[in-house]
């Protein structure tokens, strides 16, 4: 276990959505998340209290959480100083970066000193299977993204807090380093050796009860060029009865890659579904989950309704609005 109350690190971060790790616990495990610790030039904020490393540790805070997920998952050596301090103050240090804690000398030097635990999430524990495409007993639902970082683990946790609400057999299913941050459990996906991706999605949403579902937490996406493969693997190991399109309507391109631009819904409906299909021939898109934080409320609602006349399927936004009428999609 990952020692609570939380630091939340947000180090020197371009914007907010680079501290999504941060947002993701802040949203979803509120109890756990004491402060922040910024560095300057830091561009994101969680509305948190900002604490010193001494602050912190006087609050009693367990662990500094890095909740900074940058491209290529790499520590900073601008950080180097605050882990060591924290370290020395009496806390773990949790990370979900590719980048792990345990193959910085320094670190590792540091907590064996002053008794402490590195905690890398992002690190498979399990000798996964290779996926052999067998139809499993229960449900599961899948969101699939036009793009990264558009709402998908938001929309799966949100469509399961509603579910319980309702009385239904549901459990969200982490893929990504802020979902087991958030649940303590899952798979780091994509640290799992390609091969056995698909295998790994199997192994997390097994055989279970006729009326139970799987929410399974989406990664990148099909039309992005430097991770599409993680949410290829999401798509056939998970063998989903059911697909969620997620989008953010403010992107002028794909996160990281300029000069390409974001698929639409359309696209994204028919390129997910069409290999949906493969393992699952009765998958269906039952819903659009839109991500509205950029836009103001009317301007939410009227783009809401624009996409769901359009696309003639339920949509919200399901951390602003609720997910009851994506969950009362499913079959």
């Amino acid at each position: 276990m990952i020692p609570h109350p939380y630091l939340l690190f947000l180090g020197d971060a371009p914007d907010p959505l680079a501290a999504k790790v941060a947002q993701g616990i802040k949203d979803w495990r509120p109890d756990a998340a004491a402060g922040q610790f910024r560095l300057p030039g830091c561009n994101a904020d969680m509305g948190l209290r900002d604490m010193t490393i001494a602050e912190a540790a006087k609050a009693g805070c367990g662990t500094l959480v890095i909740g900074v997920a940058n491209r290529g998952g790499v520590i900073s050596a601008e950080w180097m100083d605050v882990l060591e301090e924290a370290l020395a103050a009496g806390m773990d240090i949790a990370s979900g970066l590719h980048n792990l804690l345990r193959d910085e000398p320094r670190l590792v030097a540091a907590a064996e000193k002053h008794g402490r635990t590195l905690h890398d999430v992002r690190v498979p524990v399990v000798d996964y299977p290779i996926a052999n495409g067998v139809k499993r007993s229960g449900k599961r639902c899948l969101a699939v993204g036009t793009d990264c970082s558009v709402g998908k683990m938001y929309t799966a946790m949100a469509m399961e807090k509603e579910m319980r609400a309702q009385g239904m057999d549901a459990t969200f299913r982490a893929t990504g380093q802020t979902g087991i941050l958030i649940t303590g459990d899952g798979v780091p996906l994509d640290a799992v050796i390609a091969d056995f991706m698909a295998g790994a999605v199997e192994w997390l949403t097994p055989d279970n009860a006729a009326d139970h579902w799987d929410l399974i937490e989406g990664q990148g996406s099909l039309f992005h060029a430097s991770y599409s493969g993680v949410t290829m693997a999401l798509v056939h190991g998970g063998q989903p009865d059911a697909l969620i399109l997620c989008h953010e309507p403010t992107r002028t391109h794909m996160r990281g890659l300029p000069t390409y631009d974001l698929p639409t819904l359309e696209d994204l409906r028919d390129t997910a579904l069409h290999l949906a299909r493969r393992v699952n021939p009765d998958c269906k898109v039952v819903g659009i989950s839109i991500n509205t934080a950029a836009l103001g409320e009317d301007e939410a609602n009227a783009y809401l309704a624009e996409v769901e006349e359009r696309m003639g399927l339920p949509t919200v936004d399901p951390f602003r609005h609720g997910a009851a009428r994506l969950v009362n999609a499913l079959d």
